[in-house]
């Protein structure tokens, strides 16, 4: 299947305005009304994440970029032959998406996917009003996401087999110590050459997602971020730090959505005719505190089921 990258997200809220003012007063992004919901846009497209009105806080949805028609109806034709359950989307779904045609299925975890062929635009030029000069998009999609995958087995190969993804790397997250369970992390590329578009983790998230990344062209970008979220108190999950596996220099802040958002610059690209699946055993070269959030989070769920 030729998907070819990652083309936006779906995300519920019991209060969409509180993403206006996240998206624009931190992140940098520019939020406008859109047909049933709020695009907060990126670069030269629509939306690149989609807020509608919901009963939760919640990550609702990864849509998986099809180039073209022929592509659009062959992919169909696999998840036919694929056995996948898979639902046409209404008018109201693909206004809100700005995208031309688009279906939707869950993967064995119960993650909602969607097929989304081409995409609407004005091409208005993208102002931040934060003053963000531009964020890395274009041919690499607009960042990645980590989705919960409890039954990370299936899922990695339905992703696989499937909807042709291929894995970069791998790791083992032991929330318990090094003596602890270790839950399975899958980074997962498509047809680009970012590092990764999706990564699996093997365990429950409540909020339908751990983080979204998105991508910044320099680390001024990064260091403005920091004081923005300085300046308007959003919580910090992860200190700053330049991960293993894709060199992200990065950190992570708390969304309205329950799930975090990395911000970042530097992720490296790859040429997957030369690179080696690995395994790291470390999640960073340096930094990268998730004590601060993630790691809290962690121990008090853990006291709370004690």
């Amino acid at each position: 299947m030729d998907i070819a990258a990652l083309a936006y997200s779906v995300i519920s809220s019991t209060d969409p305005n509180q993403w206006v003012r996240f998206g624009e007063d931190v992140a940098g992004f520019s939020a406008h009304e859109a047909p049933g919901g709020i695009a907060l846009r990126m670069d030269e497209r629509a939306g690149r994440m989609f807020i509608e009105k919901g009963d939760r806080d919640c990550y609702y949805a990864s849509g998986w970029e099809i180039r073209s028609e022929a592509q659009f109806a062959a992919a169909l034709e696999e998840l036919k032959s694929h056995g996948v359950d898979f639902h046409r989307s209404t008018p109201e779904e693909r206004a809100l998406r700005h995208v031309v045609d688009m279906v939707w299925f869950h993967d064995p975890s119960g993650n909602r996917h969607e097929l989304a062929c081409g995409y609407t635009s004005h091409f208005d030029r993208f102002i931040s009003p934060a003053g963000v000069s531009h964020f890395v998009t274009g041919d690499l999609g607009f960042g990645h996401m980590v989705l919960p995958a409890p039954k990370i087995a299936e899922t990695r190969a339905f992703m696989m087999d499937v909807l042709g993804f291929g894995v970069a790397d791998f790791m083992y997250h032991r929330p318990m110590g090094p003596d602890g369970p270790a839950m399975r992390i899958d980074f997962m590329h498509c047809g680009n050459g970012r590092h990764h578009s999706l990564a699996l983790f093997e365990g429950e998230v409540p909020s339908g997602c751990v983080h979204l990344m998105v991508e910044v062209p320099n680390m001024d970008e990064v260091g403005h971020a920091y004081d923005r979220m300085l300046a308007t108190n959003t919580r910090l999950m992860a200190t700053l730090g330049k991960h293993t596996n894709d060199h992200m220099t990065s950190f992570y802040i708390e969304t309205p959505g329950g799930f975090a958002l990395e911000y970042g610059f530097g992720g490296r690209t790859i040429d997957w005719d030369r690179h080696t699946v690995f395994e790291s055993t470390s999640v960073s070269l340096w930094g990268h505190d998730f004590s601060v959030g993630f790691g809290a989070d962690e121990q008090k769920a853990m006291a709370d089921a004690a």
